[in-house]
């Protein structure tokens, strides 16, 4: 059974100041889809995530989510930003931060529902963080805290989550744990996934899109070096996964 497209790119450009920094991009993800995006700084990966959420118009181009454009689709998509900074000091709790999520919905000076506490509550279960729904958001470690963020992002309930760098501020021991949490919530929505961990990335996603302002690759995790090459403008060593990691490099 063919599956719903959630996102349509074609032929995206965006310019800014007449210079190039997504050229020619078009793929399209489908619903329970696992998409990790590569590439190296400055190759448009950001700018791709904030295309699709409609925060950035393309030069040229079309656009579509759930069928729609970008912005009237904004209420199904979850976004987990790169960057997150805050007051570990304020005293907010994981579950207010957890409800943050459906304030869109609630809307100005209207309390929440209770729709809206068991959503907040179904999504701190799915992330594993129910425990802690009463703990201070600054007092948790990175790796807890970046599950709160999803769970924020989850309780709007999106058929699509974007999520920028998300291990960033995770050591390398939570770093499993997270990617086989994005692993489960797939079966519930698309999931996109900007990273520079290249083996995680290849490990855990079904896809991996290769952007370096154009697109080098879409499709299986399988990656050609001369691929990783084109789009990181450099040589690439191959690390195989077998009994007993090793690195594959080209003859001399």
């Amino acid at each position: 059974m063919a599956h719903e497209e959630v996102v349509t790119l074609d032929d995206i450009w965006v310019h800014y100041n007449s210079t190039p920094i997504l050229e020619g991009i078009s793929l399209s993800i489908e619903q329970n889809d696992f998409l990790g995006i590569i590439g190296p700084n400055g190759g448009g990966k950001t700018t791709l995530l904030k295309v699709i959420l409609g925060l950035i118009t393309p030069s040229h181009g079309r656009v579509l989510v759930l069928g729609k454009t970008p912005q009237s689709s904004r209420g199904s998509i979850g976004y987990v930003p790169q960057h997150n900074l805050f007051d570990r000091n304020f005293p907010i709790s994981v579950w207010d931060v957890a409800l943050m999520g459906r304030y869109s919905r609630a809307g100005l000076f209207r309390r929440y529902s209770s729709d809206d506490r068991t959503a907040a509550l179904n999504a701190l279960q799915a992330v594993g963080m129910l425990d802690h729904k009463n703990h201070q958001m600054g007092k948790l470690s990175g790796g807890e805290q970046q599950r709160v963020l999803i769970a924020r992002a989850l309780v709007s309930e999106p058929k699509l989550l974007l999520l920028d760098e998300p291990t960033a501020s995770v050591d390398s021991t939570m770093q499993t744990e997270f990617y086989e949490l994005l692993d489960r919530l797939k079966h519930r929505m698309a999931i996109v996934l900007v990273s520079h961990d290249i083996s995680a990335v290849s490990v855990y996603v079904d896809k991996i899109a290769c952007l370096n302002r154009q697109l080098f690759h879409h499709g299986s995790p399988e990656i050609e070096a001369e691929v990783l090459e084109a789009t990181y403008k450099c040589p690439v060593q191959m690390i195989a996964h077998g009994t007993v990691p090793h690195r594959v490099l080209k003859e001399h």
